[in-house]
């Protein structure tokens, strides 16, 4: 294997050996979500005015685990070892700035996607749920996990404790998040907060996801792509610039 691959295989395993916790959690807290959201509002709210609240639920969730957890991933591994003092071996190593961005976001987008499709294959039986078009849901979910891996890869960097990441997390990821549209339509919401949700790129990658599942969303799946697209090209840019002048992981 290049030097890369070695890199990703080491990220990739360091998460799976450790699946109970980086894996089956998240299922979990996503399948009680859809149990208390669904049973409160299933029989209150109609979504586009003929999708059950339960099936416009499924793939906000799905898309919610996906993020969190392909963030959670390049940020963790880069903190740990930050603290740990382990990075200087991979400092010794030939590796290009390009391995490292491609180990880290790529193993981010691994284990934010196999998070999503344990949520989709729990949840999938608790309505009817149809899918519309793959190809749009499989574009979102890895675009979306590169983009919240790269954000990862830049807070870990960016962070020399876990409290710096964790208010990165609790401040700007967990907020972004939750306003994306992920438990409703913004089309819900009044004329202010809808020009404010626009704003939120977490909202086209949500959008543009479940679009896949119902053929019908906020806004157009082509505009959702391109603002997706656009915000990973900046962040990666910058990641990639971070990594290349060593910030923070070279004295």
């Amino acid at each position: 294997m290049s030097g890369w691959q070695t890199l990703l295989y080491k990220e990739v395993l360091r998460f799976w050996k450790v699946s109970f916790q980086t894996i089956a959690a998240p299922v979990l807290t996503a399948v009680l979500y859809l149990l208390i959201f669904g049973h409160v509002l299933e029989d209150h709210v109609k979504v586009y005015d003929r999708i059950s609240y339960t099936a416009f639920l499924i793939p906000g969730l799905v898309m919610m685990s996906v993020l969190q957890n392909a963030f959670a991933n390049s940020s963790s591994s880069l903190i740990q070892s930050k603290i740990m003092g382990n990075l200087v071996f991979l400092l010794l190593t030939p590796l290009s700035h390009w391995a490292w961005f491609l180990a880290y976001v790529g193993s981010s987008v691994l284990r934010g996607l196999v998070v999503g499709s344990g949520v989709l294959l729990v949840t999938f039986w608790f309505t009817d749920l149809t899918i519309q078009a793959p190809l749009w849901i499989l574009v979102f979910a890895v675009l979306g996990a590169a983009l919240l891996g790269t954000l990862g890869l830049i807070a870990g960097l960016w962070a020399e404790k876990f409290d710096q990441l964790a208010a990165f997390q609790n401040f700007v990821i967990m907020p972004m998040t939750f306003l994306s549209g992920v438990f409703y339509s913004i089309h819900s919401l009044p004329a202010f907060w809808q020009g404010v949700s626009h704003l939120n790129p977490f909202f086209y990658m949500i959008d543009g996801f479940r679009h896949g599942f119902f053929g019908v969303s906020d806004v157009s799946p082509w505009l959702s792509l391109g603002i997706v697209g656009t915000a990973l090209l900046v962040v990666g840019g910058l990641a990639v610039r971070l990594l290349r002048i060593g910030y923070k992981i070279r004295g």
